[in-house]
């Protein structure tokens, strides 16, 4: 989160993902790092143990969120 938002206010786009066990924490970091409205794309928890082919579809399904930060359509 803090990598997103620094990145953001030094003029590079960037687009935070968190799985969603680490909504609430995300959100707590963004308002620690003052942007508590900082938007972030979220997916299914865990991926850790995801196989490759699982993996890619997690972040298929992430990209409609991760565009809309990118474009401003947060």
């Amino acid at each position: 989160m803090h990598d997103g938002i620094e990145l953001d206010r030094r003029g590079v786009p960037a687009a935070v993902i968190c799985t969603d066990q680490f909504v609430e924490s995300s959100r707590a970091q963004a308002a620690i790092c003052g942007n508590p409205l900082y938007p972030f794309a979220v997916v299914a928890h865990p991926i850790g143990s995801l196989t490759p082919a699982e993996l890619r579809a997690r972040a298929t399904a992430a990209v409609p969120q991760v565009l809309a930060i990118l474009t401003g359509g947060r």
